[in-house]
């Protein structure tokens, strides 16, 4: 008996302890775990003027441009200028071989000729009969004023044989339909083009704008006159511009809406540059809160130590910032990270 209680004492001690542990355990985490409340950081929201940018990336191009093509089929005989040289409007860029149609031309006007001398003899042999009066039967003078009449006619259609011929040879020459840079030249003497060929490509450097194009996720917030802010890539300075072109159209391949910008003042600057635009959409006064507060349609919103969740309405944009529409009220205390947050969660707010 004397061996027995001595055990039992000694189990007695080591359950008791690690009771005690367990106890003072569970203090310690209530102490140092749930005691401390997740700490976060708020924004108070407050009215303030909104402005709602799009930035897209475009290129730059001459506001008029146009491709120069040959009217005719025939060889290229000559070639007048190159890229990037200057035309004015009506200056010969290049010529065609027009041997053939000059030959043309030739042979309309010995047509011509021949069809004013016939003409001439009808009028001279209605003269002298009329001049004749009485002395000739009627209806010869009758007849020699139809052959005149004829003659006359045929010289008519001889005369815009010849014209036709004299403008069809013209066509035989290119010229600059307006004045600019050529900024392409796409055949060399000797090659045989047709209609279908592009031979140069004008256009005025001195007018260029911005085209680009939008998602059509935000194709409905553009419109013509909106103003932009433009950089030029490998350049800091931003230009001032505004939208001088909207589509009426998405394009269905490429989900896309294109846009024109022009510059407020002339620029220089290569045809094909790339350019940020942003553009001001919209600007108005407005809550805002951080992308980073938005979590599953709703804020975190301080109120007596917790945090609570609130279901708000937001325009959603391509930026950081977001404008609330609905469920805030001016001066609400937001939580800018939602990371880890939950509805009632306890949290302790810290001051930078």
């Amino acid at each position: 008996m004397t061996d027995v209680e001595p055990r039992k004492s000694t189990r007695w001690l080591w359950v008791s302890g690690g009771l005690l542990g367990v106890c003072l355990g569970m203090l310690a985490w209530w102490q140092f775990g749930a005691g401390n409340a997740f700490e976060v950081r708020v924004e108070t929201v407050d009215f303030s003027t909104v402005t709602r940018v799009l930035a897209v990336n475009g290129k730059v191009e001459a506001r008029a441009s146009v491709q120069v093509r040959s009217a005719v089929s025939a060889t290229v005989s000559d070639l007048l200028v190159d890229e990037g040289d200057l035309a004015a409007k009506g200056d010969v860029l290049g010529r065609l071989d027009a041997s053939q149609q000059e030959a043309i031309v030739q042979q309309a006007r010995s047509a011509l000729e021949q069809g004013r001398i016939k003409q001439a003899q009808a009028a001279a042999t209605y003269g002298r009969d009329r001049d004749l009066g009485g002395i000739i039967s009627r209806s010869k003078l009758d007849d020699a004023k139809l052959a005149l009449e004829g003659a006359a006619q045929e010289v008519a259609r001889l005369q815009a044989l010849l014209d036709q011929a004299t403008i069809q040879l013209g066509r035989y020459t290119v010229t600059a339909p307006m004045a600019g840079t050529v900024m392409s030249r796409t055949v060399d003497p000797g090659q045989l083009v047709d209609p279908t060929t592009a031979l140069f490509t004008l256009a005025d450097l001195s007018d260029l704008i911005v085209e680009a194009d939008v998602d059509e996720t935000y194709a409905s917030h553009i419109a013509y006159g909106q103003s932009a802010t433009l950089q030029l890539v490998g350049r800091s300075d931003t230009l001032a511009g505004s939208v001088v072109f909207v589509s009426p159209r998405v394009n269905s391949a490429t989900g896309g809406l294109a846009i024109k910008i022009g510059f407020d003042r002339p620029i220089a600057a290569p045809v094909g540059l790339t350019v940020t635009a942003n553009i001001v959409v919209d600007q108005q006064k407005a809550l805002t809160v951080p992308r980073s507060a938005l979590m599953a349609g709703a804020v975190f919103v301080l109120s007596g130590g917790k945090a609570v969740q609130t279901l708000v309405t937001v325009v959603e944009w391509p930026a950081a910032r977001l404008i609330v529409t609905d469920g805030l009220n001016a001066g609400d205390q937001v939580i800018l990270d939602s990371t880890g947050l939950s509805d009632g969660l306890a949290v302790t707010l810290v001051v930078p």
